[in-house]
């Protein structure tokens, strides 16, 4: 997988604990970021589909068949 480069900055509490959190255990900060960004991501895909299912039930979001998607696109199954 490719990587990129991001620049920002943090809290001088959180940066002080992440710095504490990789030397305890022997990783590098990069890792302890990437590990805590995938567990956040995580996370939020059940508050995002929680979310869904809610607007889809109050009618606030429509909902359409696959074969009626797919005949719209002109694709066949």
């Amino acid at each position: 997988m490719a990587t990129v480069k991001k620049l920002f900055s943090l809290d001088e509490r959180l940066a002080k604990e992440l710095e504490l959190v990789a030397k305890a255990l022997h990783k590098p900060q990069k890792e302890i970021v990437e590990s805590a960004l995938d567990f956040y991501f995580d996370y939020t895909d059940g508050i995002v589909a929680d979310k869904i299912t809610r607007e889809v039930h109050e009618g606030k979001m429509k909902v359409y068949d696959s074969r009626d998607v797919y005949e719209e696109l002109g694709i066949e199954l």
